[in-house]
């Protein structure tokens, strides 16, 4: 049913993001660097410094509004790729690879709505500490300079913005589409991401079933989920570089600003190289295999399932 589906997504959802945040937010941090201003050199030694200058929990900033909102971007996603893949299956035959992959991308486009903003006040927060951190070595290295021009570096300022502060600002500001901003860019890497995961996930799923009609065990599942996200992850990530540089609204110190998705990819291109459209794909492969292996297995095992049974019983 449809309320158990939008459940055991955002259950997986959930789960998920609560397991993998850090790793997410040292994705960002590493793609938002750029050369000449690198304050980390890989994730460890991103999160070792964040936990250093920030404490623990600076690994989870950002992490309330992911928490809030990936429930209904999950739940959107993995229900509207079941609801393509019966409408595009209504004539009883097994699904076309060609299908599939339609069906994928109807459910990367429907989750933007969602995806966009989340995403949009997500990186703001998590980007917030390497700004600091910046700064601060900035003044540090004017303090130590003679230079008049060093001598008048801006001071480091950590200020505490919250999601909500930055909703109000944008709303104020731009509207509701200051809160859609990099939205062409998001659909640029959710659609292709979901006509590659869906199809990749379902036919591995598929090895594991020894009959048609029932469910692959949870580990297949799971297992079918990390490689399939993992592979679409990298496969998509120099669109989540460009999406990722589009929504950061503070810069670090002389680093580039973009007016579009063809400005973004040419300057990065031109003074990072192509190797930057790269950046954090791993940690982003380590953040998507368990995030959707673990989405699948509570949305293939159906936990709303087991909940929603047992009401009527319980009421008995």
């Amino acid at each position: 049913s449809l309320p158990a589906k939008l459940i055991n997504g955002g259950i997986a959802g959930l789960i998920g993001v609560t397991c993998v945040f850090p790793i997410d937010l040292a994705k960002t941090r590493l793609q938002n660097q750029q050369n000449g201003q690198r304050m980390y050199t890989s994730l460890s030694d991103c999160l070792i410094k964040t936990i250093r200058s920030e404490g623990y929990f600076g690994m989870y900033r950002g992490a309330a509004v992911n928490l809030t909102l990936v429930t209904p971007e999950k739940a959107i996603k993995l229900a509207a790729n079941d609801f393509f893949r019966h409408h595009l299956s209504k004539d009883g035959k097994k699904l076309t690879l060609l299908r599939e992959m339609l069906a994928g991308c109807g459910a990367g486009t429907c989750q933007v709505i969602v995806t966009t903003p989340m995403e949009m006040l997500k990186i703001q927060l998590q980007d917030a500490g390497r700004i600091a951190a910046q700064k601060k070595l900035m003044a540090a290295q004017a303090q130590l300079s003679s230079s008049p021009a060093a001598a008048a570096a801006e001071p480091a300022v950590l200020t505490r913005t919250t999601a909500t502060q930055i909703t109000r600002e944008l709303l104020r500001s731009k509207g509701i589409a200051g809160l859609y901003k990099g939205l062409g860019a998001t659909l640029l890497r959710d659609v292709p991401f979901s006509i590659v995961y869906f199809p990749l996930f379902a036919n591995l799923n598929k090895l594991g079933q020894k009959d048609p009609n029932v469910k692959a065990p949870f580990y297949v599942s799971f297992l079918s989920g990390c490689v399939a996200g993992s592979t679409a992850a990298v496969a998509v990530n120099p669109c989540d570089v460009i999406k990722t540089r589009l929504q950061s609204l503070q810069r670090g110190v002389n680093e580039d600003t973009y007016s579009g998705i063809l400005d973004c990819t040419k300057k990065i291109w031109q003074r990072e190289g192509p190797t930057a459209f790269f950046k954090g794909a791993y940690c982003r492969a380590l953040v998507i295999a368990p995030l959707f292996g673990i989405a699948q297995v509570v949305y293939f095992v159906g936990i709303a399932e087991f909940l929603l049974d047992m009401l009527p019983k319980r009421r008995a």
